[in-house]
């Protein structure tokens, strides 16, 4: 189960007197008004990733739909909590974005993996390109990197020759593309950005479309068979 626990270290620094110069606004802080799920998406048939209890503290974002808040969790990934069930409290949440952490705000890789959660959800179809409609895994990756201006070619067998190498595990880093071996097709065949955490997304046949996953487990180690930053 995905924890989900406020940053102790972002309310110490809600409004206060220092300068925001060197800071960054990532969302409003919210209490939960009773017990109530984070969905992986916002739908009440999604993957809950975790309860939150009355009175624990959220980082919480608005969405285009009114009846949800995005949640940012404690792995950088986002989670999503029906409005009923949350007071929205008139402070921001403000991070360090000088300080060094597994998903520095702000940097491109970060940029991408931030985005990419926002089509958690997504149908996934064979050959699709639509991140919205439809889309498999390769062209999920080229989508969230096209959104950066990073062109990158339209397989997975084709990508993984594309970028600098990422060696070990303990190097990854937000928004590097991950590449998975096919034993069908004896290729590369499947792939997916890493979030941070030990976490990714990507657009699963198994999922039935986009969702995270955690690459700790033996099912995705064994078949990882190369990472590209």
């Amino acid at each position: 189960m995905i924890r989900l626990r406020v940053f102790v270290a972002l309310i110490a620094i809600l409004l206060t007197t220092s300068s925001f110069a060197d800071k960054e606004v990532i969302g409003k802080l919210g209490q939960a008004t009773s017990r109530a799920p984070i969905f992986s998406s916002m739908s009440s048939k999604s993957r809950i990733y975790y309860h939150v209890q009355p009175y624990e503290y959220l980082v919480l974002q608005t969405t285009d739909n009114p009846h949800w808040f995005r949640v940012l969790m404690q792995n950088m990934m986002y989670g999503y909590i029906k409005t009923d069930f949350v007071a929205k409290l008139p402070y921001q949440v403000t991070a360090d974005v000088n300080k060094p952490r597994d998903a520095v705000l702000g940097s491109r890789g970060t940029s991408v993996a931030r985005n990419s959660l926002n089509y958690v959800g997504t149908p996934y179809v064979w050959g699709g390109n639509d991140p919205t409609n439809g889309i498999d895994c390769s062209g999920f990756v080229k989508q969230m990197f096209g959104q950066i201006g990073v062109n990158l070619p339209r397989t997975a067998a084709e990508q993984v020759n594309v970028g600098a190498p990422v060696t070990r595990l303990q190097d990854l880093q937000p928004g590097d593309r991950l590449y998975f071996w096919e034993k069908k097709r004896n290729k590369v065949g499947h792939t997916g950005i890493y979030l941070g955490k030990g976490y990714f997304v990507h657009s699963s046949m198994g999922h039935h479309g986009v969702a995270t996953d955690y690459l700790g487990s033996k099912n995705w180690l064994k078949i990882l068979v190369a990472a590209r930053r």
